[in-house]
């Protein structure tokens, strides 16, 4: 699978994600924040699932109506659990991901929400 992992969301998440054989660019190599609208259109053109600790892509998604390829929102995950958390998403929703699913991991809940398509 293909990630861009934001910088928030820590540079250990996308080094497990590679040993795990995924394809991740992290936000950090592109140097200065671009902004979130910016990252998520990255995201889009090299179809990468987005992954982020910042809540603001899901009002992008949700509100604004911004295309996507899939996002995983860890908000309040603290960085030493999120590895442990990715390896439950990837188990079990990895199909979702692919489908441009949302994933959202709150406490030791994670909820899948879908995006309605044109």
């Amino acid at each position: 699978m293909r990630f861009l992992v934001d910088r928030c969301a820590g540079s250990r998440l996308a080094d497990w994600l590679r040993t795990q054989g995924h394809d991740v660019f992290e936000s950090r190599q592109l140097g200065p924040d671009p902004g979130d609208q910016a990252l998520l259109q990255r995201a889009v053109w090299e179809r990468r699932v987005l992954v982020t600790i910042d809540t603001d892509f899901g009002a992008l998604i949700f509100l604004r109506g911004a295309d996507h390829c899939g996002l995983v929102r860890l908000p309040d995950v603290p960085a030493v659990k999120r590895i442990a958390l990715f390896e439950q998403i990837l188990a079990r929703h990895a199909t979702d991901l692919e489908s441009g699913a949302i994933v959202t991991i709150r406490g030791n809940r994670i909820r899948v929400s879908r995006t309605p398509r044109e």
